[in-house]
């Protein structure tokens, strides 16, 4: 299949979550044959911090404008088995207009943002990258978020086929590597500053950092204010290149995941940093919410950390148990989260609007499902 993608970034991963996720799906989605056109606006905030120049295997193009793209838009366009846009794409309301004007045979959203979209609606702030007339006329909906969210997008946006699509990882660059110095430390955090769960972070990390001055904890991410709270033992990385993430969490006896509280709240809302610290076989401690125990099982895959005290328990297992949690929660990764798994749920769910267009237009000529299509079950 040839899918024409309007997104917010694949080349940079400074300050969003979409970039590592496009790439290991993208990677996957090449190895089954399938060819991505991936659009980004090049805006200077990723070109000064592009940590990728070329996507292999398919097609990046990067533009100033909606004008000066829109032609290669719509040529990209006329051929495309799957047009897409996704949220935060800068010019998703154009892109929009294209893809749904346009021939493709599936016409796709993709919120890889969905509960701080609906957050968004909720606070009656307009939300520039979702259409006015809202989902209605794509033939389907992803979202990276699942449970709660799924029935929201249909209730509330219109989406007429809604399904998830949670994120990966690509475990031949996400795998335990060698300690670096830099990169030490009992508890490390990795994530771009949030205030929607800078009270979770200050509670767990911060709060453990002040119990135990002996012990060295680490942050990773852009983003943090001036007036972030530093204390001696608590040590600081601005950006952590992708190329770097394995080594960081490798790096670590323990790591920290601190869920955005939008994201929280409505559950079954995974980070491709969670996924990516498992596969480097980290033992992780996360904050609860609804759905997690579909993805990693709380107390053998993952620690679960409600307070600062959950955090201090955690920082005094013995290392074997430690080193047990992480292997198992690799163990789960490998199998059910990486992004052949997720190219692989992605030709399911583009099957079956297939299979729904076919039964409602039984005399069209038949359109080729997409190859190996295989549905694939989170919870063991």
């Amino acid at each position: 299949m040839k899918l024409v993608v309007f997104g917010l970034t694949v080349s940079s991963s400074w300050g969003n979550g979409h970039a590592t996720h496009w790439r290991a799906l993208c990677r996957a989605l090449a190895e089954l044959g399938h060819h991505v056109v991936f659009f980004e606006r090049d805006v200077p905030y990723y070109a000064e911090h592009r940590d990728l120049s070329e996507l292999p295997g398919h097609d990046l193009r990067l533009y100033a404008s909606w004008d000066a793209v829109r032609g290669d838009a719509g040529k990209a366009l006329t051929d495309a088995d799957v047009a897409m846009v996704t949220s935060y794409c800068p010019d998703a309301d154009a892109a929009a207009t294209e893809v749904l004007q346009s021939r493709a045979t599936v016409r796709a959203f993709y919120d890889l943002d969905t509960p701080v979209t609906l957050a968004r609606l909720d606070a009656g702030e307009h939300v520039d990258y979702l259409p006015s007339a809202g989902l209605g006329g794509f033939d389907l909906v992803l979202s990276f978020t699942g449970g709660l969210a799924l029935d929201t997008l249909r209730q509330r946006l219109g989406a007429k086929r809604v399904a998830p699509l949670y994120g990966c990882v690509d475990p031949d660059v996400h795998r335990p590597e060698t300690p670096r110095p830099e990169f030490v430390a009992d508890l490390s955090y990795l994530g771009t500053y949030a205030q929607d769960r800078q009270a979770k972070l200050d509670r767990l990390l911060l709060g453990a950092a002040r119990q135990r001055p002996d012990k060295r904890f680490l942050i990773g991410g852009s983003q943090y204010p001036a007036s972030f709270t530093w204390l001696p033992n608590l040590y600081y990385v601005r950006h952590v290149a992708p190329q770097d993430h394995a080594a960081f969490f490798s790096s670590a006896r323990l790591t920290l995941n601190v869920t955005r509280g939008a994201m929280a709240s409505m559950g079954w809302c995974p980070s491709g940093r969670l996924f990516e610290a498992a596969a480097c076989g980290t033992p992780i401690v996360t904050d609860a919410w609804e759905g997690l125990d579909a993805f990693f099982q709380p107390g053998l895959e993952v620690i679960l950390a409600h307070d600062t005290a959950d955090i201090l328990a955690a920082l005094d297992l013995g290392d074997d148990v430690r080193r047990g949690i992480g292997l198992a929660a690799r163990e789960r990764t490998l199998a059910c989260h990486t992004g052949m798994q997720r190219a692989r749920d992605l030709e399911a769910a583009l099957a079956g609007v297939l299979a729904s267009t076919r039964a409602l237009c039984p005399d069209e000529a038949p359109v080729p499902v997409p190859r190996e299509t295989v549905h694939t079950s989170i919870a063991r």
